[in-house]
């Protein structure tokens, strides 16, 4: 297996590792492995949604989402890699979930071009995030971490998304199992 080159640059709010970004400061972690084009992940977003923003306002846990581009190949323009990518961007402006919400929200289907540029911006600008996100995005800062997020995920076992994981442990990615998990991790 090569090794995974560290990316010239990582948002704000990333793991130690590099591998994800962290919102929330509870004692329990819960990582979820995503990716924009997933259909899967969208479900996931979509019904556990409510429960991670209840989970990190009560400081429960602390959510790592990991953006990976496992469906590259499922679009014509790389947007796995693109939308992580812009992700990476919002979350230097303290708006990772809103935006993370806003994607899956607006998700593009398998097999075509996904979103453009233009239209990932767009997202951004319509959740209140400004110039200084546009400029990140159309320069391609984080273009080189999405690579980086999907090899440190394989390397630790992750095959699809959504996973999600508690405390390291593996469950399934729905909002009472992820619910419970943290409740048991508590102690």
């Amino acid at each position: 297996m090569t090794q995974s080159i560290t990316p010239s640059h990582v948002p704000a709010g990333a793991t130690p590792e590099s591998d994800g970004v962290v919102v929330g400061n509870g004692p329990v972690r819960v990582d979820a492995f995503i990716d924009f084009l997933c259909p899967f992940c969208r479900r996931f977003e979509l019904a556990a949604e409510p429960t991670l923003a209840g989970l990190v306002a009560d400081q429960l846990a602390s959510l790592v989402f990991h953006p990976m581009n496992f469906l590259d190949a499922a679009s014509t323009t790389r947007y796995s890699t693109r939308a992580a990518a812009a992700s990476g961007c919002a979350s230097d402006r303290g708006k990772f979930l809103e935006y993370e919400h806003a994607l899956f929200v607006q998700q593009p289907p398998e097999g075509g071009p996904g979103l453009s540029d233009e239209e990932l911006i767009r997202i951004g600008l319509a959740i209140g995030l400004d110039q200084s996100f546009a400029d990140c995005v159309a320069a391609g800062t984080y273009l080189d971490w999405p690579p980086y997020v999907t090899a440190m995920a394989n390397a630790a076992g992750v095959n699809s998304t959504p996973t999600v994981a508690v405390q390291g442990i593996v469950v399934s990615p729905d909002p009472e199992t992820i619910a419970a998990a943290v409740t048991r991790a508590q102690g």
